[in-house]
């Protein structure tokens, strides 16, 4: 029995905190809604002649998606007991399953999007990924933390698909291609294997990936582990800047 206990009459206990839940119109609607039209706009590729293609998730991409997810789980950033529970009727464990299946699809079509098709920088962008994603769930940053770095990640690969490389393969570049092969002087380009998409697939991306960081923010999230997390931190920060009584006595006598 807790000291809160004492006391009270047998049988009364304090409960803990309900869970407020997801609210209805963001699971049922808006977040399904935001990443089904990830999932869509991320598999669109616009060539430079105007030829429209649907690429759908390659397995790599599934499997990079899958450990991102369990990165979201671990860092709080996603709370599957919010979506799915033995507590929720069967119709609200469907809805909080078509979200995770969304999520997984959507976040499958943003690693496909930002990742050259083919060629030696497909391998590369792979790779990078792959050991991102492995340090991200042995580091086990909060949910700020990740969100972040995401963003960074994915906004860094996007800048180097659909600027830097597109502007060097453009055969009509102007300044910064001129630059940029200065910088690679000595290196095939075919040998690279970049097949450049469209200016259209550009901004298709650039709209696909706000929408997907929308996505992530409005995911429902363990607060709990975040001010957990935060207040270990804290009381770590408190006691190291605590000093030892003979350690204050010296203080004194040097200051003397």
């Amino acid at each position: 029995m807790s000291q809160l206990d004492v006391g009270r009459p047998e049988g009364l206990r304090y409960l803990p905190a309900a869970d407020p839940g997801v609210p209805v119109s963001r699971e049922a609607f808006t977040l399904p809604l935001l990443l089904l039209t990830v999932a869509a706009l991320g598999g669109v590729r616009i060539a430079h002649g105007g030829a429209l293609a649907l690429m759908p998730p390659t397995l790599m991409s599934l499997i990079l998606s899958t450990v991102l997810m369990a990165a979201l789980v671990r860092s709080g950033a996603l709370e599957p007991g919010r979506l799915i529970h033995d507590r929720r009727t069967p119709l609200e464990n469907a809805s909080g399953v078509a979200v995770l299946l969304a999520l997984l699809v959507g976040s499958a079509q943003v690693f496909g999007l930002v990742t050259p098709a083919t060629g030696l920088l497909s391998f590369v962008f792979t790779t990078f990924f792959v050991l991102l994603l492995w340090n991200t769930l042995a580091a086990e940053p909060g949910r700020r933390q990740l969100l972040r770095s995401l963003v960074v990640v994915f906004g860094g690969a996007f800048v180097l698909k659909f600027v830097v490389l597109a502007a060097i393969y453009e055969p009509e570049g102007g300044l910064l291609r001129r630059v940029l092969l200065t910088m690679l002087d000595g290196v095939a380009l075919g040998t690279l294997g970049f097949v450049p998409d469209g200016a259209a697939t550009g901004y298709l991306a650039f709209v696909t990936l706000g929408l997907y960081f929308v996505a992530l923010v409005m995911l429902p999230a363990d607060y709990s582990q975040s001010r957990r997390r935060y207040g270990a931190m804290a009381q770590s920060q408190n006691e190291s800047l605590e000093i030892a009584p003979g350690e204050s006595a010296q203080f004194r006598i040097r200051s003397s």
